[in-house]
Formats: C-alpha cells, structure tokens, sequence
C-alpha cells in the first residue's frame, strides 16, 4: 500500500531536501547569469553602486555601519549557514550521517575534495604571499548548483547518486564553516567573544530544560549570540551555525500517546455540534487549538526551523548572495590576465582538485572494502559526481570575500569561480547522462 503523503513528507526529510535545492539551483543559475549580463553592460556601474549603499543601525550608545553588501554577505548569509546548521545536526543525530557505514563514503569523498584543492591552489601561490590566503577557496561545493543539475537529468539519476551527493555536499559545509572559524577571522575582541560564550550558553541551557520555543532561540541567537560575535571579529556566521545546534532536536510527546489523543480529539471534532453559518463553535475552536499545540509536541523545533526557512534562503537569500557577488566585469585586461596564479588556482583546484580528491577517497574506500558504491550507481556515475563537486560558486564565492581585501584579487578569484562552475556544471551533466538510466526506487 502507498505511504499517506503526510508520512512520506515526516520519513523522507532528504528527498524533500534534494527535491527543494534542485529548484533553487536553477534560480540561483539564473540570478548569477543576470548579475554576470548586467556587469557588462552600460549599468554596469549603477548596479555596482546599489551594494555600497550604506545601511546603519543602532543599539543604545552601539552603532553598526555597513553598506548593503556587506550586510547580505554578514547578515542575510547568517540565515544561510544557520540553516546550514540545523542540516547537519539533523543528518547527524538521524540522516545520512548518522549511519557509519552509509556516512563513511561521503565523508571520505567531501575530505579528499577539500584537501586535494587547496594543494592545487598552494602549487600555484605560496603559502606566504597574498594570494596564498585563498587556499579555502576551491575547497567548497555548492549543493543547490550541484543539485540543481541532477534535478534537470530527471530519471536518469538514481535517487541514491543525489542522497550521495548531498550528504557529501554538508560534511563539505562543515569543513568549509571551521576553515572560516579558524582561519578568516579578523583581530579577536576578547570581551564580546566572552558576551558571545555567555549568550550561547543560555541557548544550551534553554535546550537542556525543555524550552521549545522558536521565538527564545531567535531572540537570544540573533540579538545576542550573533550581533556579540558581529562585534568580536569571529565572523558572524560561525554564530549562526553555533545557534543552530543549540535548537531541540527531540518531540515533547511520544508518538504512540500522540496519536491516541488525536483520534480522540477528531472524534470529539466529529461529534461536537456544528453552527449554522461559516464560522466554528466555541468548542470547535478549543478542540482545535489542542491539536495544532499537540501537532507541535510531536515535532521537532529544529525540523520547525529548516523546513519553514528553507524556503526563505534557497529562493530569496542565495539568490540575493549570488545578485551582490556574481557580477564579474569582462574587460580585455581580465580576460589577458586569466591565467594569473589566483584564477588557476581556484579554477585547477576546483575542477582537478575535486574531482581527484572525491572519485580518489571513494575508489579508495571501494577498494579497501570500507564501503560500496550507493546502489544503482556505476564509475561513471561517481566521475561525473565529482565535476558536480567542482561547482564551488556560493560558499567560494563567500570564502574569496573573507580572504582578500585587494578588489582585484577578489575578482580574480571570481573569475576561476565562475569559469570552472560553468566547465564542472557542463561536463558533469553529460557524463551522467551517459552512464545510462538507473530505475529508482523511489
């Protein structure tokens, strides 16, 4: 018999996933496209103008100055990578990567993709020097892009390639959110970091005594925890990814006593007496309000959270990242100067370097008999996974943002970004479309 639509949405969290980053993935594309055309045309300079209007706000005797893209790239991207958190701890505690066997393949295949591009990118720009300080930056993978992909090869995909990828592309996230903690921070305020610590740790103990409201860890997780680290030079967005573990991840009521007590409050919904107009009895009303409070005891304040923000960050804030970064302006010189060490770095790191790392870590694991390939999928399946993983744009776009202040460089690092996103994006598509249809089982 079919699983009930409403299981199929509570049981299947990372189809739902794929399915929703798949379509943002093609706005995203099409955003970045936009920004890219508009660049290069005679609004090239008023388009550029928009981000650097200023924004201030003000907190008591603290004032906070910022133009709009730095506001996007500090604030908006915060709701970014808090979502980002809320993944992962899910794909920890229940997911993906809960498993040891089933994680031990992607894990692998997302360490061999960070570390084998950054050794590409210091064999193009030393350690030392200025450019050397993008080393982070081919490390990345950006999943809506990647999915975004698959999303357009349809059936030929196995649904176990995009599972793969996916839980690939989060333990990438992670790597990438503790390259940025350790290694992009600027000078270190001790004293807000200190007000930072004090405020998360209230969000664990709220955690730790049962609070479950949405609205206490949006409070204390952006009015305290994200604004102190926005002030102590750790970026702001390692706070929100801190906040987001602190999120309960448990329901309030057994789902065995769940159900009986709502068989029981249908049936009194059954049997209470109806009004003669459009609205609700009084009793209707009550019998009503009981079951939405025990429709939030059963589920979880972090599944709450991503599944209600998803939407707002894959369709609106990404998107938004990618309108405020994306635009690179062509001019002969960029073009003359595109072999540069930054720009073959970051475009060798992410195409070589991806696709060796991420088809070399999971040969390995293959050979070694750690672990199979996912079901249904072939060699050239996984080949075509790993230009997939080239596709850095949104996470290496923000990298290159934190580790150079030369604007030149910046749109340097772009330039590889983009190039290489549009080779990974191309090559990828059809070398799994030419690994054959896969029927899935889903």
């Amino acid at each position: 018999m079919r699983k009930p639509i409403y299981n199929q949405w509570i049981l299947d969290p990372m189809k739902r996933f794929v399915s929703n980053s798949s379509m943002s993935g093609i706005v995203l594309f099409s955003t970045a496209l936009l920004a890219i055309i508009i660049s290069n045309t005679p609004l090239s300079e008023w388009f550029h103008n928009i981000w650097e209007i200023k924004l201030s706000m003000s907190l008591g005797g603290m004032v906070l100055s910022k133009n709009l893209h730095h506001w996007i790239n500090d604030g908006l991207m915060a709701v970014f990578f808090f979502v980002v958190g809320l993944e992962l701890k899910r794909e920890i505690i229940g997911g993906e990567l809960s498993n040891p066997r089933k994680a031990i393949m992607p894990l692998a295949a997302a360490l061999g993709g960070m570390v084998v591009p950054a050794l590409i990118y210091l064999a193009f720009n030393h350690p030392l020097s200025i450019s050397g300080n993008g080393w982070g930056i081919p490390m990345a993978t950006d999943i809506a892009f990647a999915l975004g992909i698959l999303y357009l090869l349809g059936d030929r995909v196995p649904v176990s390639l995009k599972i793969f990828l996916t839980a690939l592309a989060i333990a990438d996230d992670l790597g990438a959110v503790l390259v940025i903690a350790f290694f992009y921070t600027s000078d270190i305020n001790t004293i807000s970091l200190l007000t930072g610590a004090v405020f998360l740790l209230v969000l664990i103990i709220g955690n730790r005594i049962g609070i479950r409201s949405t609205l206490f860890y949006g409070l204390v997780g952006v009015g305290g925890l994200w604004l102190a680290f926005l002030m102590s030079g750790v970026h702001a967005t390692i706070a929100a990814v801190l906040a987001a573990f602190t999120i309960p991840a448990r329901v309030s009521i057994a789902e065995n006593v769940f159900y009986k007590k709502m068989c029981n409050l249908m049936d009194k919904f059954k049997n209470a007496k109806p009004n003669e107009n459009s609205t609700i009895t009084l009793e209707q009303q009550v019998i009503l309000q009981r079951v939405e409070t025990l429709t939030l005891e059963a589920s979880t304040p972090l599944q709450r959270l991503e599944h209600s923000l998803h939407p707002l960050v894959a369709f609106i804030i990404i998107p938004l990242f990618a309108l405020s970064n994306a635009g690179v302006t062509l001019t002969n010189e960029s073009i003359a100067n595109i072999g540069n060490p930054v720009t073959l770095g970051v475009s060798l790191g992410l195409l070589i370097g991806k696709l060796v790392g991420v088809t070399g870590m999971v040969a390995l694991m293959y050979w070694l008999k750690i672990s199979a390939l996912p079901e249904g999928c072939n060699w050239r399946h996984m080949i075509g996974a790993g230009f997939l993983a080239a596709i850095g744009f949104t996470m290496s776009l923000f990298i290159a943002e934190l580790a150079f202040t030369d604007i030149e460089i910046v749109e340097q690092a772009k330039m590889g970004i983009l190039i290489t996103s549009f080779v990974a994006s191309i090559a990828g598509y059809f070398i799994i479309r030419s690994a054959g249809s896969v029927k899935s089982n889903d």
